[in-house]
C-alpha cells in the first residue's frame, strides 16, 4: 500500500482513510463491509474495494473468523481491468 502511495501520492489520503476503518472496525462478513464501504465486491475468495473516489481498487483477502484482512494488490483502475491480479 506504501509503495502504490509512493507512486501515486494524490491516492496517500484515500488509501490512509481506508486503512484507519479497516483498523477500527471488526466486520463478520461481506455485507457488514458494505455498511462502511458500500461499493465493495466480493471477486471469488477476495474483497475489492475502491478507493479515493474509484481511483484505487484494492484487493483484500478477508478472514472474518480471525478477524484478519490481507492486502493481495493494490492496482490503477487500468492494472485492475487487465485482470492480472486475478493470477
Amino acid at each position: 500500500m506504501n509503495e502504490f502511495a509512493a507512486r501515486y501520492p494524490d491516492t496517500n489520503n484515500a488509501l490512509v482513510d481506508w486503512y484507519r476503518l479497516m483498523k477500527k472496525n471488526n466486520f463478520d462478513s461481506v455485507e457488514d463491509v458494505r455498511e462502511l464501504f458500500p461499493s465493495a465486491d466480493k471477486v471469488g475468495k477476495l474483497t475489492v474495494f475502491n478507493i479515493g473516489g474509484n481511483k484505487v481498487r484494492l484487493v483484500a483477502a478477508m478472514h472474518y473468523n480471525r478477524k484478519k484482512v490481507y492486502i493481495r494488490a493494490v492496482l490503477t483502475h487500468k492494472e485492475y481491468d487487465n485482470g492480472k491480479w486475478k493470477e
